[in-house]
């Protein structure tokens, strides 16, 4: 018997799990209050951890106790097996009752009001006991939600290499922005428009950070224009969509929103060409994590909605 052999027959994941509260609660009076045992016990469970692997995992002081480089390395594979664990459980529940069941998906607020509410109403329709969690935020969180195992599917626009020998990445279609108006703009009716006659129109856009306005200041920039100053500058689309009906403002959107039939009856892309305002839109999963059938459902779903936008010019 070798010495992992031998770690694994003393190795309890009790004992993992005392080590992960301990270190939440940043002490082993308050983890045994949370898990209902007594202090004793708790620190028995960390000396058997610690014993079984030969390292020292905390590290004690006046103000708590901390985990060591050793105890983190635990820790972080304690996430992933707990993890796994709960969604065996979650397997096994959906496999007994296909018409229930729970996911967590993490994208962006436009994908999430659009290839993902879609995927939602299909799947709800059909299964109404079926639990979505959807978070909405940029790539980065995208990515850091799914290391964290908080959510197990991503849909993100593509932002920089991702590591692909941890994270699956799949391409789903190629966003392209568009200029969108109010329906009753007389723009709109226009049959073709420079990108040089907008630059002093009145502009409701996005946080000056986000990725949304990146790509709109390159397009004007790509054609030798400095980017319009924003008369209003906020993150909520339903606020900048209501200024271009009732204000005449203009503002960049995606290209998919406007694809979904009847999103947005009163908003008109106009014909301006942006050639540098296209990029992926991803489906991102973890390599080594199985997922969930509800997972597999959802994405193959996912992929039928986006098949046209896929196919759009």
């Amino acid at each position: 018997m070798g010495p992992l052999d031998r770690i694994e027959r003393r190795l309890k994941l009790h004992d993992v799990r005392v080590l992960m509260s301990v270190v939440e609660a940043g002490s082993m009076a308050k983890a045994a209050q949370r898990l209902g045992a007594s202090q004793p016990a708790i620190s028995r469970s960390i000396a058997d951890l610690e014993h079984a692997l030969g390292v020292r995992l905390l590290e004690r002081s006046a103000w708590g106790v901390a985990p060591t480089q050793y105890g983190d390395a635990m820790i972080r594979r304690g996430i992933a097996v707990f993890d796994e664990l709960r969604a065996g459980v979650k397997d096994i529940e959906f496999l007994t009752d296909p018409t229930a069941g729970e996911l967590r998906i993490g994208c962006p607020e436009p994908i999430a009001s659009g290839p993902v509410l879609a995927v939602i109403n299909r799947l709800s329709r059909r299964h109404p006991r079926l639990v979505f969690h959807v978070m909405t935020g940029n790539a980065p969180s995208t990515h850091r939600g799914l290391m964290d195992r908080t959510i197990e599917v991503g849909i993100t626009r593509l932002v920089g290499r991702l590591d692909e020998d941890v994270l699956r990445v799949e391409k789903l279609f190629d966003d392209e922005l568009v200029i969108a108006a109010g329906a009753r703009n007389p723009l709109v009716r226009r049959r073709r428009i420079e990108l040089a006659e907008l630059a002093h129109e009145k502009w409701a856009m996005p946080l000056n950070d986000s990725f949304t306005t990146a790509l709109a200041a390159e397009a004007f920039r790509a054609q030798g224009l400095e980017p319009p100053v924003a008369t209003v500058v906020t993150p909520s689309q339903s606020l900048r969509n209501r200024l271009l009906v009732t204000g005449g403002f203009l503002t960049m959107i995606h290209g998919f929103a406007l694809a979904v039939p009847n999103k947005f009856p009163t908003i008109r892309p106009l014909p301006v060409a942006l050639p540098t305002a296209r990029r992926p839109i991803v489906i991102i999963t973890l390599r080594k994590r199985v997922l969930s059938p509800l997972a597999e459902s959802f994405i193959a779903n996912i992929r039928s909605i986006a098949r046209p936008l896929a196919r759009s010019p």
